[in-house]
């Protein structure tokens, strides 16, 4: 009984000068690769989601509500419904669609991100290929265990100046 006393209190007294090691993430700089793939395959699922007119599956990878917010078209701020309606007009009237996303990049900052690209979207709108090019930004937030889109910022790119 005294060497299993002696045991037990020696065991107590290296847990209690346990030095637990904090490991300091730097959101600033660290890269986050994980999330940053994660965020691409929700990226290629949107995409995939207007190629199949899936309009549904589009709106799934918003996080509507007050504080989701979007610009476009150099018009004043768009609210979840305007959004909604929007994408779901734009969705119904394509009948194809190609992109490309140049200059991509992925900024992880714990639970939030910060994605931008020169897009470059080619809708077939009423039989005819239409060019968009545009420089888009989106945010988003880590939401049970889901990325979604938080904010959109569409704004005109312009391409004469690039060889």
């Amino acid at each position: 009984m005294i060497i299993f006393s002696a045991v037990f209190s020696g065991c107590g007294q290296k847990n209690d000068n346990m030095i637990v090691e904090e490991q300091k993430i730097d959101i600033i700089n660290d890269q986050f690769p994980e999330s940053q793939a994660e965020i691409k395959n929700v990226l290629d699922g949107i995409f995939k989601s207007i190629q199949d007119n899936d309009a549904d599956r589009l709106i799934s990878y918003h996080v509507y509500g007050p504080k989701f917010t979007e610009f476009r078209d150099s018009e004043h701020r768009f609210n979840s419904a305007d959004n909604e309606h929007y994408e779901r007009g734009l969705v119904g009237a394509i009948s194809g669609f190609d992109y490309d996303l140049g200059d991509l990049k992925i900024d992880v900052f714990g639970d939030v991100a910060v994605v931008t690209f020169h897009a470059d979207f080619r809708p077939v709108i009423g039989g005819e290929v239409h060019q968009i090019w545009g420089s888009t930004t989106l945010v988003f937030v880590k939401v049970d265990g889901a990325w979604k889109i938080t904010h959109e910022h569409h704004s005109p790119l312009n391409v004469a100046d690039q060889g």
